[in-house]
């Protein structure tokens, strides 16, 4: 065998290792090359390119959570419609803005070019609806009554209709269950402005370019919860617009339920009384005027005495909510908001302010015990109290001769609380007021809350007004320079009053304490200021704040937050006077100006406390005003230009009352009947999956009127009373 010398290897090894060496090398040479020729030489053209990548959002809207009245009925949820909308981005990338595909979409909907392109016009200050006040990046409904027809029409032919889509939403809905408008009570949708997304960016709710705002009523007050949490995926895109992953997902969360005390039969009840009384109002001749009453307003108020919690609230003229889903219409806008419509989106209840009349002399009659004055003392009720050279007539003249405070409240005597107003003016210096002023009658108003909001959970309450010593200086000093330049001495009643006003416009003079002691003058209050008062005391002496919230549920039902009652303070009285008081409001319902409206009344069983109000207002009729409680619940009923108290109003109350306790005309009681004979305590059960379990509502319709012989009203005012 050969032996191969050692030093036979060692060349072919080395040769091995260096053509690996040079391999190796050469590779990276070659990869320092590209990365040159990528990072620098082209490194900004692909920088252009990946910067073409990036992440979309596609938005799930949550499904709104629905609102329910006290029984689990709701009175505000969704639908599921075929909604026809369209890209405004998509529509201005095209050559003709768009035009094209409008009218072709018009055509399909049976709708005029111009209602489809008004419907995505943006609107400004100039722009009058319809118009889109969302953001400009979302989809804008056109329709959300399209047919399946033409929803497979859109479909089937994309190519006609670019930035179109018709796809199935779930929109709100509301029902009116029982023919329950509940309008002012709800409110209503419409999308979010860029505005609000950007103010609402940093907040625990903030908003997404899809959502819907509540605008009023619970849809706003309970805005967060009702709207839930929209889902977002997130995808990221190729400058091609290819997907190439998904980035993120967060699934949508459906709003919560908003559970509230409204009782939906007593509402239907109340509108449809309401309306009435306001019609039958208008066939009544104002002699005052030589005119019938106009009745062009009007609200009712049920309220549970020992909670606050609103039971129904109506304001007339009423709207149909509706109108609003999926962008209001040009003409339905203008009926609700022109010069004629008499402005139906108001919630008369809690934004009409007016003089209250006589059912704000539970407040002098207060302020009276507490100066010093004897509620069972007798004071004068001539027909007349003159002041100087003016003098205040008692209502239709009626004297009542020697009587106590509650008999004044009884018959509702003027001239007993002008007197005891005037001596307490004079009393802290009439004109020039004394540093010590009690101004009993104006500090006690507004303890029993007025001149301020309730707290309602509803948005825009007024405050109404107490016009005592700085209410003057205010309004003087806001007036001055008007009635300075118009005054004038020995002119015309006009000029002659400017004039005055211009001197002597922020002293409360004489005649001012007198009208507001009967709830006259300058005085305003809203209904739900006054339902809170009397359910005070009909509950003991307990203000609370008015709800209309009951609870806040989830959707699945696992979660509930009960809206709790609270109260802002007590009356300022003290049980012997709440007692005085209280007996002189049932004595007004026996033996009273409203004694003609409750005849046949079960008081043994359901004591019924009223006052009657007849409110003069400045170049209109008069204001009607009821104000009424039982051991459960407190109804207040107000009807602008309306006539009396009694007179227009009475009748409505009573047959609300009726409902509620399932009573007839002769006063007897069937429970089965009896819609609410004491308030709702319990809350409605919602299923894990959502789903709600409520009874159905028939449809309220009244019973048939009885023959004339066979109606129990008075023709006239009982002969120790009148019509207030």
């Amino acid at each position: 065998m050969t032996n191969i010398p050692e030093t036979g290897r060692t060349p072919r090894v080395q040769i091995r290792l260096i053509v690996i060496q040079i391999l190796v090398l050469s590779l990276l040479l070659t990869l320092g090359g590209r990365l040159w020729y990528l990072q620098i030489r082209n490194g900004e053209e692909y920088a252009e390119e990946a910067s073409g990548n990036h992440v979309q959002q596609v938005v799930d809207p949550a499904v709104r959570g629905s609102i329910l009245d006290a029984r689990g009925v709701p009175i505000a949820d969704n639908e599921t419609r075929l909604v026809v909308s369209a890209s405004r981005t998509d529509l201005m990338k095209m050559k003709d803005d768009g035009k094209a595909a409008l009218a072709k979409l018009a055509d399909v909907l049976g709708m005029t070019t111009k209602e489809v392109s008004d419907k995505v016009r943006l609107c400004d200050s100039k722009t009058p609806q319809p118009c889109w006040n969302g953001s400009p990046y979302q989809p804008i409904p056109i329709t959300d009554e399209a047919s399946p027809k033409q929803a497979l029409q859109i479909r089937e032919r994309a190519e006609d209709f670019p930035g179109i889509t018709a796809e199935p939403t779930a929109v709100r809905r509301y029902p009116a269950p029982g023919k329950s408008n509940t309008a002012q009570v709800l409110g209503y949708l419409s999308p979010v402005t860029d505005e609000e997304i950007t103010k609402a960016e940093h907040t625990d709710s903030p908003f997404l370019r899809s959502d819907q705002v509540g605008r009023s009523g619970l849809e706003r007050t309970y805005d967060a919860q009702l709207r839930g949490k929209a889902g977002v995926t997130r995808y990221e895109v190729d400058n091609l617009g290819r997907v190439i992953g998904k980035a993120k997902d967060d699934p949508a969360q459906p709003g919560a339920n908003v559970v509230t005390s409204i009782d939906a039969r007593v509402q239907a009840l109340s509108e449809y009384w309401l309306n009435d009384a306001m019609k039958k109002a208008r066939q009544e001749f104002d002699k005052n005027t030589n005119e019938n009453y106009k009745a062009d307003a009007g609200a009712v108020v049920v309220m549970e005495n020992k909670t606050g919690r609103i039971v129904s609230m109506a304001s007339n003229p009423a709207y149909d909510p509706n109108a609003w889903v999926g962008g209001i219409s040009g003409k339905d806008y203008t009926k609700l908001t022109g010069k004629k419509s008499n402005y139906p989106l108001l919630n008369r209840a809690i934004q009409g302010q007016a003089a209250p009349g006589s059912i704000f002399k539970v407040i002098p009659t207060t302020a009276a015990v507490n100066a010093g004055y004897d509620f069972n003392g007798r004071y004068p009720c001539p027909s007349s109290y003159s002041i100087g050279g003016q003098t205040f007539k008692n209502f239709e003249s009626q004297g009542h001769g020697s009587i106590t405070l509650g008999q004044a409240l009884e018959v509702s005597c003027d001239t007993v609380f002008y007197k005891l107003s005037h001596d307490q003016w004079a009393k802290d210096g009439g004109n020039k007021p004394k540093k010590d002023a009690k101004d009993w009658f104006y500090k006690t108003a507004h303890q029993f809350g007025l001149g301020k909001e309730t707290g309602i959970d509803l948005p825009n309450e007024v405050t109404g007004r107490v016009p005592d010593r700085q209410w003057k200086k205010d309004y003087w000093k806001a007036n001055k320079d008007g009635w300075c330049k118009q005054g004038k001495k020995g002119g015309d009643y006009v000029e002659q009053i400017a004039y005055e006003n211009c001197l002597e416009g922020m002293k409360m003079r004489a005649g001012d304490s007198v009208n507001y002691s009967i709830g006259q003058g300058d005085t305003l209050v809203t209904p739900i200021q006054m339902a809170t008062i009397y359910s005070a005391i009909a509950n003991g002496g307990t203000l609370y704040d008015p709800t209309v919230g009951k609870a806040i549920i989830s959707a699945d039902g696992k979660q509930v937050q009960e809206i709790k009652p609270k109260s802002h303070g007590k009356l300022p009285m003290d049980e012997n006077t709440r007692a005085d008081i209280d007996g002189a409001l049932a004595d007004v319902a026996t033996k009273g100006t409203a004694a003609w409206r409750f005849g046949g009344w079960p008081q043994d069983k359901i004591p019924m406390h009223a006052k009657t109000g007849t409110a003069e207002v400045h170049g209109k009729q008069t204001t009607s005003w009821f104000a009424t409680y039982t051991k459960d619940y407190s109804i207040v009923m107000t009807i602008s230009q309306g006539g009396t108290g009694s007179g227009a109003s009475g009748p409505a109350v009573r047959k609300i009352y009726d409902g509620i306790y399932g009573l007839d005309d002769e006063g007897n009681q069937n429970l089965k009947k009896a819609l609410l004979p004491q308030p709702e305590k319990n809350l409605p059960k919602i299923e894990t999956d959502g789903s709600i379990e409520s009874p159905k509502i028939k449809p309220f319709k009244p019973e048939a009127p009885k023959p004339p012989q066979e109606q129990q009203e008075l023709a006239g005012a009982p002969a120790n009373g009148r019509r207030d």
